[in-house]
């Protein structure tokens, strides 16, 4: 058995979703990065590692400000598992693009280990997923957006 009930985790995991979809709607990512403890680890593939809250924010808040961050608000799960033993979630991300302006939808997903450390905060994230992947998507979006603009 693990130091957290599934319950406890699974409300933890809740409330990072919803405040995910706020951050993405918004534009102010300070109340999702301070749902890392001080001293959490974050690690992300394509921009490497930050250690501390603040730094998760520091870094999540400009991501998300420029482009292509600023035309991603939303953050749909498509599934995910509980390690209770661990106090693990697992879980599939879709990182979701604004609608180009012709209804369609372009999306890439990555896969993400939260570590959870009590009191509803999380000790470490690491999204894992294929630049490649994202880059062809964005391709497809830009020209269904500037597609979608010249009619």
């Amino acid at each position: 058995m693990g130091q957290w009930s599934r319950a406890e985790i699974e409300e933890a995991f809740v409330e990072y979703q919803r405040r995910a979809d706020e951050s993405g709607t918004s534009g102010d990512w300070r109340p999702w990065a301070d749902l890392f403890t001080e001293d959490a680890e974050y690690i992300e593939h394509l921009y490497g590692r930050m250690r501390g809250r603040e730094a998760i924010y520091q870094w999540i808040q400009k991501t998300m400000s420029e482009y292509p961050g600023s035309d991603m608000p939303d953050f749909p799960i498509e599934w995910y598992t509980v390690d209770e033993d661990k106090g693990w979630v697992i879980c599939q991300v879709w990182n979701r693009m604004r609608d180009p302006g012709d209804g369609t939808v372009h999306q890439e997903y990555n896969i993400t280990i939260l570590k959870y450390a009590g009191d509803g905060l999380w000790s470490s994230e690491e999204d894992i997923y294929n630049p490649m992947h994202f880059g062809t998507m964005l391709h497809a979006w830009e020209a269904a957006r500037d597609a979608a603009a010249a009619s």
